[in-house]
């Protein structure tokens, strides 16, 4: 996401997301800031899908989870469900009166040089206090606003233990969330960067890959036939193509 790694710092307390990702990280070295990346080099800024994210869980809370999922989805979104990806279009009627309140914050924003493909992976709380994993994809539309165009979640399997209960009196302390912003690295003297490893492609529709349109990013999507959701982003970085988020999701019974 940029020519280097970096830490958003930003004041939200923790919500209950304490679980570790099951996915590693594998890329440049990072260093906390105290600002969400406003210096963040060119049209590629981290700190706006941030922004996004928090506009996005703010909708959901005051109309309802699929309400503002309509309104924040991009032209062709596709939600990965049980059975694979299909359609939100498809969904969002049946979806609008649906009873589920999810409380989200994302912890790894990866963004392809040019800033109109970025990628988010975060932690999820729903209702009853079950915790997971999503990822989603961000696109950048011509009012330079930025759409999801892919969502896919998985709870945490087992789940974190519950969380300790304190007595009136005792002094908690709250962490705050700190997001990885990571921005590809730019085109040197308009010669596009080499192609990413090559990667076999399901059939029957069961995986898809797609690069950005500056050919900086790549993210995938794969259906397990037991039901598990792969989903894998990478980014080229100072030469060569990282690994930035790598998810497997178990399956959500919708």
């Amino acid at each position: 996401m940029k020519a280097a790694g970096y830490w958003i710092t930003i004041g939200v307390t923790v919500l209950a997301l304490t679980a570790c990702s099951s996915g590693q990280r594998r890329g440049p070295p990072t260093k906390v800031i105290n600002q969400a990346l406003s210096t963040a080099p060119g049209k590629a800024q981290p700190s706006q899908i941030v922004a996004r994210e928090i506009e996005y869980a703010q909708a959901a809370k005051e109309q309802g989870q699929f309400v503002a999922a309509e309104d924040f989805a991009a032209p062709g979104a596709l939600m990965h469900v049980r059975g694979g990806p299909v359609p939100f279009s498809a969904l969002a009627s049946l979806l609008k009166t649906a009873d589920i309140q999810t409380q989200w914050k994302p912890r790894t924003v990866v963004m392809s040089c040019d800033g109109a493909l970025a990628i988010s992976q975060g932690r999820f709380a729903d209702k009853d206090g079950k915790v997971g994993n999503y990822v989603t994809t961000w696109v950048r539309q011509s009012d330079n606003s930025y759409k999801w165009s892919y969502d896919v979640a998985g709870y945490d399997d087992p789940q974190p233990p519950p969380r300790q209960e304190f007595e009136d009196g005792d002094i908690v302390v709250t962490a705050i969330d700190a997001v990885q912003g990571l921005v590809a690295s730019c085109p040197r003297g308009g010669v596009a960067p080499p192609p990413p490893p090559a990667i076999p492609i399901g059939e029957e529709g069961k995986s898809d890959a797609q690069l950005s349109s500056d050919g900086t990013m790549r993210w995938r999507w794969e259906h397990a036939e037991d039901g598990m959701k792969n989903v894998v982003a990478e980014y080229f970085y100072e030469g060569r193509w990282v690994t930035a988020v790598e998810e497997s999701l178990a399956p959500i019974i919708e």
